[in-house]
């Protein structure tokens, strides 16, 4: 019965907001605006940069290595940028550029994030911090560095998430937490935003094809190497299988719409949970449903059935209207 609730609602919503996304076609007819993006390098921010610059904007695109700033700086509409969000050198002489050239920032977009950590008891305490420094203090470095020339503009303020925000699991608490704490953020930051006439929005993606996945575990390997060990076969082998898995995901297209929505759009959303298939969308759903029952477990202010019911259906009616 709650699985099959979880489902019907996951259905309405999914409906509900593909009716607010336009054909990426409209995006073109904005005037160009010039939007930051880091970690462009693969993935959703490549994807991102490629469909920003197609529809004719201009990207300031954060990358770290030579490969990738020179692949990037050759694209049409596409300003390569050396961004480590963990180095606040680099942060700085990015927007020095920035106000140089004149351009404005009309977008923010924090997409730079890694994943890693492990089991809670057996990880060390720095593999786990590592996650934080780039997912939760480079998110907060940048927007601090940024937020004031997005001001100028009006803009927007987008954070990639993650459904990890909502969910979690064994071995995941680092990087689980960090989008955790993005859902936080942005409900924070998009208070403080407001008087200032900027939208900040969070996009909240499923299993896309990225480089995420396969870079944890190379970093893995590094960690292996410089404790003086070698990559076994089977070691090898979970690389080649991580590989697979991440190729094997659709292609983050529907991802960079959601993206393109939050920029732009006249009313853009606070949340866009991008998901590739439908027991996705009906998991992050149920999952928030179950932490609903679980917040009203306990104390002598529960609330009835019908009264959570209710609650939910003036909430629909006000989304809807």
């Amino acid at each position: 019965m709650f699985k099959g609730f979880c489902f019907t609602v996951s259905m309405l919503l999914t409906s509900f907001f593909a009716g607010l996304l336009p054909a990426e076609s409209a995006w073109a007819e904005a005037a160009q605006k010039s939007i930051l993006v880091t970690g462009t390098s693969t993935g959703i921010g490549r994807n991102l940069t490629e469909t920003l610059a197609a529809a004719g904007h201009h990207v300031y695109a954060g990358v770290r290595n030579d490969e990738d700033f020179a692949a990037l700086d050759a694209l049409d509409n596409v300003t390569a940028v050396r961004m480590d969000v963990t180095r606040p050198d680099d942060i700085a002489a990015v927007r020095a550029l920035i106000e140089a050239r004149g351009t404005g920032l009309h977008g923010l977009v924090n997409n730079a994030g890694i994943g890693d950590g492990g089991a809670v008891i057996d990880t060390p305490i720095d593999q786990q911090t590592l996650v934080y420094q780039v997912n939760v203090e480079g998110v907060y470095r940048v927007t601090q560095a940024f937020a004031p020339l997005v001001i100028e503009s009006g803009g927007r303020i987008v954070t990639t998430g993650s459904i990890a925000g909502t969910l979690a699991w064994a071995g995941g608490s680092a990087y689980s937490g960090s989008k955790h704490w993005i859902e936080a953020f942005t409900d924070a930051l998009a208070e403080e935003m407001a008087p200032q006439g900027v939208s900040v929005s969070v996009v909240e993606p499923g299993n896309y094809q990225s480089h995420i996945r396969r870079s944890a575990v190379l970093r893995g390997f590094e960690r292996v190497r410089a404790a003086g060990g070698e990559i076994t076969p089977d070691m090898q082998a979970m690389y080649e299988a991580t590989t697979a898995r991440e190729l094997s995901y659709k292609t983050p297209e529907e991802v960079s719409a959601a993206f393109m929505h939050a920029l732009f759009h006249e009313q853009p959303l606070r949340r866009y949970v991008v998901v590739p298939n439908q027991d996705e969308q009906a998991l992050v759903i149920g999952r928030k449903l179950q932490q609903l029952l679980e917040l009203n477990q306990w104390g002598p202010h529960r609330y009835s059935r019908d009264e959570l019911v209710a609650m939910l259906d003036q909430l629909l009616t006000e989304t809807s209207e």
